[in-house]
């Protein structure tokens, strides 16, 4: 199931997923960087959070986080935990955040994708991303989608 992020039952799950899955992909965080580590529940604040759980109070399996700036929807952090990659749950909770900004008139979606997450790359590929930029200094790719009906 998809639900709305709860801090009090997700938030210790989701910082262990970050620091697992996405702070070793990142050229520009370390691991056991205790400043990004602090900001986390504050970033989780500025936006919305989907989790992916097998219930409606269990852990999350995956999440997403996401804000909207205007007409564009951020996609900022997406993870699966290793045990329930390809169950279709980054698709479908990448399906409720574009829902979400289209909700809230966004006319794109943009994010960004560590070079060396290639899976991920190709998810979003799939999903109808376009790479529209490499930032070297940060190893990572920009994407983009068009949320507006042709």
């Amino acid at each position: 199931m998809i639900r709305i992020y709860d801090p009090r039952i997700d938030q210790a799950e989701l910082v262990r997923l970050i620091q697992s899955e996405l702070i070793p992909l990142s050229h520009t965080v370390h691991q056991h960087d205790a400043q990004t580590i602090r900001e986390l529940p504050k970033r989780f604040r500025r936006g919305i959070t989907y989790v992916a759980s097998l219930s409606k109070k269990s852990a999350p399996v995956a999440f997403i986080h996401f804000e909207v700036m205007g007409e564009v929807l951020y996609l900022d952090m997406m993870v699966t935990h290793p045990s329930h990659r390809n169950r279709g749950w980054g698709k479908k909770l990448m399906a409720y955040s574009e829902a979400y900004g289209q909700a809230q008139n966004c006319r794109a979606a943009r994010l960004f994708v560590d070079q060396v997450n290639a899976k991920a790359h190709n998810l979003y590929k799939k999903l109808g991303y376009q790479t529209v930029r490499y930032y070297p200094e940060l190893h990572c790719y920009e994407l983009l989608k068009s949320l507006t009906p042709l």
